[in-house]
């Protein structure tokens, strides 16, 4: 096998010495034995662009608690570079996150489209697509406070990460990490920092979009003083700042093109601008018995729209197959919002280590964040009532002087469903802060290599209502006594009053703080035939606490569009987490390595659990290595998930087969967004999982190295909520969920998280670098990161069947059957380029909402595949100064077309897609060394 040299070029045939290295390394795979061994270009080294030092160092690896000399690792860990990322051009922890293949359905602004969406503002990682809370993320090898807001998902803002001064990313691909936490099922990420920086480094980078909108321009500086070696410390910090503009729908010529009214009409929205009139079934009937006409012609439905056809496009459209119907307008929310949110984000990070002695030092360590993001939704939607004599159209038509066939008089008051544009489209200021402090010794001794830190972390979410969100009972009385126009522009006063009733209310607030004291310590204890064996022994304790608060004016439940909680109330929960793990190195042969490693964990009022894991790696000669591992897990259920306190959204547009029933399946009258509330539960139980995985690595050439992974993990007593959508589709079965008023009509839908089913993943990750390859024209590389995914599926409950997402939009996401990424790479002296390639394959579309006449709404759809290229040459002026430029999206792809109604109706699925279309950017780069 052959490693990387920290430039990125190849080394040349393994040395004896190294080879003593790899064979110490073999099997560390955290709590794991992951036993892998190098492949996936795994190389945990410093890599600030200097040739890599000839004397070998014992450093530590993600995955494992033992140090082994500095060398190809034996875990299945996928590293990103330094150089990596500025090849890439991206900046943020999240965008690079997304260029991973084994990241799937991670929270990111491209889904801040969906208003009722939960977290906003959360960026987060998810490997093998078995959720953000099984996927463990670190700084430096140790945790970070989970972001505060409480929601379905608990893991760590990836906006709190230093982009700036991350020098590598380390993905440990092989779930259950005895070392960091056995809720890593899905694998952990370590985002590591500089730590031994010396001199200025100045950087600046700007990027524009070929049609406008989402802009970017970030500065940092980084600076160092101190060599540990000869002056006894060092002492650095990093600080980052970056800006990113809005992107609205009106900007991208791809939405038209999308044709949502004509394609999904039936899950566009009634509350319109001008307003449509819902008219009671007495109300119709009279308008209908007197002649009344709309359009030339008379009425047929309850909702009608005075201003057909023209119904002031571009957002509100006549469009008889939508939700609005033959006599009313329909909404079109793709006219009328943001795509990607404007943003502001600030990093810092400090790092000093002093030298005690030769044996010990001791280090401190500061991080600082803020990332403050705008989320513009559509203008507000609500329900008034009038007087049918405020509306001339209608002021003559004597609702007053007829009666009904019950003898009773036929209603004067008007309902409207009205979309007011006038008060300005709804925006929330998300703003997310973090703080990290850990002090900690290192060193030696009596042969134990030990590291023991304390590590206080704080993440403080605050959600504000900022325009678009107005008093609710003054909003209507201004609608009732005619000063708000639903129909056409109100007077001076309609507007004065708008004005005074737009909220600006902090609505929510939330903090989360993690204080943790670690330890670990490893040795080696005897010679074995293959190396010596190495023990780790570490251990953590930690005290979790968060805190959620409602505003005053929010639990008064007078905010239109922002309902207050069910019963809510502030928060304020705490518990304790404890646990031991050990580690044990077996190199029996030089061939064969074994590691035996497991893990307690012991969560207040949850319980704990022992999580063992046995790895195995034989290696019959230096072009071939072959690794298995195999081990459980188990994730207490979140803070949120047990005390989250309870949460008003709604669905999707869709359709109600019970309402639909009785109205010839007409979905101007059946289908809706409906009410849902979501409840924790403080009775649940612990996830398990088993995980299991095998694989080989070859490198047949001092050119070539292939790996290939199979992983398989299964995870039971499944914290989760049943999919709207499936409920819907399955009223026999879970029916007692919807929750109906004395009309039979939808109130609400109950989604309570429970211990429910199982879900199982399995698929192999595929690798393929070609390094080192010297011609006259330069030096060429490539690389191949792809992960083929095998099954993906979730039981709902015990003893149902299985439902698969694999290649299938379900509920909320899809997991895509191939995601790879390729990047090839050239230099020639102070020259260099890099193109690279991401793909996401086809799937069947979520084709899911209902029509009880023939079982289907949509037409089915198969989403495209999604290949997005990227292209990037640099030039270096001198040693100091180093310029790059660059192409994202090279060939202005569009998102392809999906009809999807999870975020509510963008056309196309946010959550792997970018909308931003061709980006241009340019960066420099000068140090002082």
């Amino acid at each position: 096998m052959q490693a990387e040299k920290q430039d990125g070029s190849c080394v040349s045939p393994r040395e004896s010495a190294l080879a003593q290295g790899v064979r110490l390394a073999l099997g560390a795979l955290s709590v794991s034995a992951a036993l892998g061994m190098l492949g996936n270009g795994a190389l945990a080294q410093e890599q600030d662009g200097e040739a890599a030092p000839k004397k070998m160092q014992r450093v530590e690896i993600t995955g494992s608690a033992i140090k082994r000399l500095e060398s190809e690792t034996a875990l299945p860990v996928q590293i990103i570079t330094r150089a990596e990322i500025d090849k890439a051009g991206v900046t943020t922890a999240a965008e690079l996150m997304a260029r991973v293949s084994a990241n799937v359905g991670g929270l990111t602004d491209g889904a801040s489209i969906n208003i009722g969406g939960d977290q906003r503002g959360f960026n987060s990682a998810n490997l093998r697509g078995v959720g953000t809370s099984s996927t463990l993320v670190l700084l430096n090898g140790r945790r970070m406070a989970n972001f505060a807001s409480p929601g379905d998902d608990a893991g760590v803002d990836l906006n709190n990460i230093p982009a700036a001064a991350l020098q590598r990313v380390e993905v440990l691909l092989d779930g259950a990490s005895a070392l960091y936490g056995t809720d890593a099922i899905g694998g952990v990420i370590n985002f590591i920092t500089r730590k031994d920086y010396q001199g200025v480094e100045l950087n600046a980078y700007g990027s524009g979009t070929q049609e406008g909108g989402a802009g970017k321009r970030t500065v940092s500086i980084t600076a160092g003083t101190g060599d540990l070696a000869t002056d006894g410390y060092n002492i650095f910090a990093v600080l980052d700042a970056q800006q990113t503009d809005r992107l609205s729908t009106s900007q991208r010529k791809f939405i038209p093109n999308l044709n949502v009214p004509e394609r999904l009409g039936h899950l566009l929205s009634s509350f319109t601008s001008p307003a449509n009139i819902r008219l009671s079934g007495a109300q119709r009937d009279h308008l209908q018995e007197v002649g009344f006409l709309l359009n030339g012609k008379p009425i047929t439905n309850r909702q009608i729209n005075l201003s057909i056809p023209d119904c002031n496009p571009p957002a509100n459209l006549y469009l008889p197959n939508g939700t609005g119907g033959v006599d009313g307008c329909t909404y079109d929310y793709m006219r009328d919002t943001e795509l990607y949110p404007k943003s502001e984000k600030q990093n810092f990070l400090s790092r000093g280590v002093l030298k005690l002695n030769p044996e010990h030092q001791v280090y401190a360590e500061v991080a600082l964040s803020r990332s403050r993001t705008n989320y513009v939704a559509s203008s507000t939607r609500v329900i008034g009532y009038l007087d049918y004599s405020k509306v001339p159209q209608l002021a003559n038509t004597g609702f007053d002087t007829i009666l009904d066939d019950d003898g009773k008089q036929v209603e004067r008051e008007l309902e409207v469903r009205m979309r007011l544009k006038e008060a300005g489209n709804r925006t929330s200021e998300l703003t997310s802060e973090s703080q990290r402090f850990v002090v900690g010794a290192t060193g030696t001794v009596a042969g134990w290599d030990y590291d023991v830190g304390l590590n206080h972390s704080v993440n403080t979410v605050r959600d504000r209502d900022t325009k678009g969100y107005l008093l609710k009972d003054k909003l209507r009385a201004g609608i009732a006594d005619g000063s708000i126009n639903p129909f056409g522009p109100s007077s001076a006063e309609g507007l004065a009053l708008i004005e005074s009733i737009q909220v600006n209310d902090e609505v929510r607030h939330a903090r989360g703080v993690m204080d943790a004291l670690d330890f670990k310590a490893s040795r080696a204890l005897m010679a074995m035939g293959g190396g010596d064996m190495a023990l780790a022994v570490g251990g953590e304790v930690r005290r979790e606490r968060t805190q959620f608060r409602l505003s005053k004016l929010l639990m008064s439940n007078n905010i239109n569009d922002d309902s207050a909680p069910e019963g809510g109330k502030d928060t304020n929960d705490s518990r304790t987490v404890q646990a031991i793990y050990s580690e044990l190195l077996l190199p029996f042969t030089k061939q064969w390595q074994a590691q035996l490693s497991g893990r307690y964990d012991h969560y207040q009022q949850v319980g704990g659990a022992l999580s063992p894991k046995v790895g195995l790696t034989y290696m019959p000669s230096k072009q071939v290595l072959m690794r298995a591992s195999t081990g459980k897990g188990f994730r207490a259920p979140s803070m949120s998930d047990l005390h989250r306190p309870t949460v008003y959204s709604s669905t999707a547009t869709l359709p109600d087969p019970v309402l639909c029933a009785t109205v010839e399946n007409n979905y101007a009258d059946c289908a809706q967004n409906w009410d849902t509330r979501r409840y924790s539960n403080d009775k649940l139980k612990p996830e398990r999982s088993r995980q299991f995985t095998a694989g080989v690595v070859l490198e047949p050439s001092q050119h070539w190295t292939f790996s290939f992974d199979y992983w398989n993990i299964k995870r039971t007593d499944l914290i989760s909520e049943i999919g709207d959508d499936i409920i819907l589709g399955n009223l026999a079965k879970y029916g007692d969920l919807v929750h109906r008023n004395k009309d039979n009509e939808i109130d609400y839908i109950e989604l309570r998280k429970e211990n429910r089913g199982a879900q199982k993943a399995t698929g192999i990750d595929i690798t393929a670098d070609l390094h080192g390859v010297k011609t006259a024209w330069g030096r060429f590389g490539a690389h191949l990161s792809g992960t083929y995914v095998l099954d993906s599926k979730i039981q709902t409950s015990p003893g149902d069947a299985f439902i698969s997402n694999l290649n299938k939009f379900v509920t909320d996401g899809v997991v895509q059957r191939w995601r790879h990424t390729i990047t090839l790479d050239w230099d020639h002296g102070p020259y260099s380029a890099s193109l690279s390639n991401t793909y996401s394959s086809s799937y069947d579309d979520q084709n899911s909402a209902i029509n009880t006449d023939d079982g289907s709404v949509v037409k089915p759809n198969r989403v495209k595949a999604y290949t997005l290229w990227d292209m990037s040459g640099a030039y270096a002026v001198s040693k100091q100064f180093k310029l790059r430029a660059g192409i994202q999206n090279l060939f202005n792809t569009s998102p392809p077309y999906s009809n999807q109604a999870y975020f509510f109706l963008s056309g196309y699925d946010p959550t792997y897609t970018d909308p931003r279309g061709r980006r241009f950017y340019a960066s420099a780069n000068y140090s002082f060394k």
